[in-house]
């Protein structure tokens, strides 16, 4: 078993937020995790474990007495965390709290959603206090030298300020592209990143006039200064230092943010359903396709099928099955929507689309616009594929087999596993990633013979892990949980989503 990529260092790369120890720390939503990377030495500390009490973390602010506050994107909630290691939930009913920052004692939080509310939230825990409401998506912010909170607004493309003790907000600057962060310099200019573009920007706040300070790729998330240099994030864990004269310098490298189903095209070509991201690898090197900040998105992509070169059908966090067509001109099509928690994805040789949706325990199809349940009352079915005679089969995460579904009922297959996910069928052979055993199992259909092929693999939840579901934020995302995913190339190499360290690993069976 090899790796198609390295493990991430970091599963994504959200918030950023200078300690009162000089090391950045780092929020990271899809890995529950918040780390400290010290610019020094390089070093890179867990400072709150996927597992923890803090869950999905996405953007961090510190307040006197150095407690770490941070914002739980997923989970409506806002918790603090002491220099001993000990957390309390602050407020658990901030839908998409997001932008977080501390001044003077006093503790400001927003709401990236639609309809977000801007907010002081007293550290007592009493009823927060609206400053502004019904914003569409703000996001990380600061107050700047002339005491004014300074915040971004995503859906509009611009950036606003307004008096902490409440008032008139005043727009700063627009016409911008997906501003997600506000710093503030020694010289007292804003610092912005461009999610959309991938710029970052250094604003006049008394002018609004702008300079580039570098161009890097899109995805781009928070920033922060560590004496006087400037720090940026992106989605897929990189993290950037911006020097000055368009020049920058990579501090830790990017990866998979969370790895979910995989396929291959007709050409040959690996793709993989990263969250935010859709990738191709392609002439050993991974690349994006799509992501949330592309032209024509398909969204968070969970399943996916290549249907013919450079296209797809998928199934999203948002409980649809679309369509893509990458190239030049990129097209997203909706098939269906309205499901609850889609995963795996089939088509059928009569172009019939087979989805299991593991929050409602069925396995459906749709063909013509018409939606039929195959079968319902399934625990938790996560992948699914199509076997000999286009036989459909079903991976029942919580019953801990593989069942076949039609008109005849619900047959089991295979059984005595404990959480399969990916399966994948190759002739008379059924290959089964088992994200409980942690193996890479093999079943003829025929003669039924079982054999395990591969252990100890880095796939579903990390040894001594309580897994905490993420509860998601519409219209972004529905509830998300993994999925190890499996495809197939051609010429028979096997490829599986390690999601637990975000990587790709190969499979070459001798014969």
């Amino acid at each position: 078993m090899q790796r198609l990529t390295p493990p991430s260092r970091l599963f994504g790369a959200n918030g950023l937020r200078t300690g009162p120890d000089n090391r950045i720390y780092v929020a990271q939503v899809v890995g529950s995790t918040i780390s400290a990377l010290d610019i020094t030495t390089g070093d890179l500390e867990t400072i709150s474990a996927k597992g923890g009490d803090i869950i999905a973390p996405d953007d961090m602010a510190f307040d006197p007495a150095g407690n770490l506050i941070a914002t739980e994107y997923m989970d409506a909630r806002v918790s603090v965390r002491s220099p001993d290691g000990t957390s309390r939930v602050l407020r658990d009913d901030l839908p998409g709290a997001n932008g977080i920052t501390v001044y003077n004692g006093r503790l400001f939080v927003n709401e990236c959603r639609i309809g977000g509310r801007l907010m002081e939230v007293p550290l007592d825990g009493s009823a927060p206090v609206v400053l502004q409401d019904n914003l569409p998506m703000p996001n990380a912010m600061e107050v700047g030298p002339d005491g004014l909170l300074y915040y971004p607004v995503m859906g509009t493309n611009d950036i606003w300020r307004i008096d902490p003790n409440g008032g008139t907000p005043e727009r700063v600057i627009g016409d911008l592209a997906g501003p997600d962060s506000v710093k503030f310099d020694a010289a007292g200019f804003i610092v912005s990143t461009q999610a959309g573009t991938g710029q970052v920007l250094r604003i006049d706040p008394r002018t609004g006039n702008r300079e580039v300070l570098a161009q890097l790729e899109p995805g781009l998330d928070n920033c922060t200064f560590v004496d006087g240099r400037l720090f940026v994030s992106n989605f897929d864990g990189t993290i950037t230092e911006v020097l000055g004269g368009g020049e920058s310098k990579s501090i830790l490298p990017g990866g998979l943010l969370w790895p979910l189903d995989l396929t291959v095209g007709p050409d040959g070509t690996l793709y993989v359903a990263d969250g935010t991201y859709f990738h191709e690898f392609r002439d050993g090197k991974l690349s994006v396709v799509a992501s949330l900040f592309s032209l024509n998105s398909p969204g968070y992509v969970r399943g996916v099928v290549a249907t013919g070169v450079n296209e797809f059908v998928g199934t999203t966090s948002t409980g649809q099955i679309v369509t893509y067509k990458h190239g030049t001109e990129p097209e997203t099509g909706l098939i269906a929507d309205g499901f609850d928690q889609l995963y795996g994805i089939a088509v059928a040789s009569d172009g019939s689309v087979v989805a299991v949706d593991a929050g409602t325990g069925q396995a459906i199809s749709v063909r013509g616009g018409q939606t039929e349940v195959l079968a319902s009352g399934l625990q938790r079915p996560i992948g699914v594929a199509l076997g000999p005679d286009n036989a459909i089969l079903v991976s029942e995460s919580g019953a801990g087999r593989i069942v076949s579904v039609g008109a005849g009922g619900v047959d089991t297959v295979v059984d005595g596993l404990e959480t399969p996910h990916g399966i994948l069928v190759r002739g008379k052979q059924l290959l089964i990633v088992d994200v409980g055993l942690k193996a890479l199992i093999s079943f003829n259909l025929e003669t039924k013979v079982r054999a395990t092929l591969a252990t100890n693999l880095p796939v579903g939840t990390p040894d001594g892990v309580v897994a905490k579901p993420l509860q998601g934020t519409p219209p972004f995302s529905g509830p998300m949980g993994p999925f190890a995913g499996i495809t197939a190339a051609p010429d028979g190499t096997v490829y599986i989503s390690a999601d637990a360290e975000g990587s790709v690993l190969v499979l070459r069976e001798e014969a």
